[in-house]
């Protein structure tokens, strides 16, 4: 279980637009992780618009942000454009990612259980260590609380 002090888990990840982004390219600079369950739906939108109406003011305290979901590269090409979001969407189909960061966990709908991501944000400091954690996030002013943090 990670929590605040934890060394972040580095990954590589396929992003939109046929890049790929590893933790360490960024090295130096804060990174906002925030794992969402799924494009171009409604709280996931809104969390992602959320954070694209901010992405000056994470500018200014020298933070990335980067999504990640177990959506397809071309579901993220699609969501990003039709939202123009201006950070990288990770793709993590095999959720890799979600696992290393224990955010991959049994969920239930309607009675049916199934595995997915559990709405969770990580602050990585330049070191390359978790500096805050927002689990189970909540969207409405999820991204304000995470402004205010850095």
């Amino acid at each position: 279980m990670l929590k605040v002090g934890s060394k972040a888990p580095d990954f590589t990840a396929p992003t939109d637009g046929g890049g790929k982004v590893s933790l360490k390219d960024f090295k130096g600079k804060t990174v906002v992780l925030y794992f969402y369950p799924k494009d171009n739906t409604s709280g996931c939108t809104a969390e992602a618009c959320d954070f694209r109406d901010t992405t000056a003011q994470f500018k200014k305290k020298k933070a990335v942000v980067l999504g990640v979901s177990p959506d397809s590269v071309k579901s993220h090409d699609n969501f990003k454009s039709k939202f123009e979001l201006p950070f990288p969407l990770l793709a993590d189909e095999d959720h890799k990612i979600a696992e290393k960061y224990g955010v991959w966990k049994e969920k239930s709908m309607y009675g049916r259980k199934y595995m997915g991501i559990e709405r969770t944000t990580f602050v990585i400091d330049g070191d390359g260590k978790i500096a805050a954690i927002y689990p189970k996030v909540k969207v409405a002013g999820h991204v304000a609380e995470v402004l205010e943090k850095l």
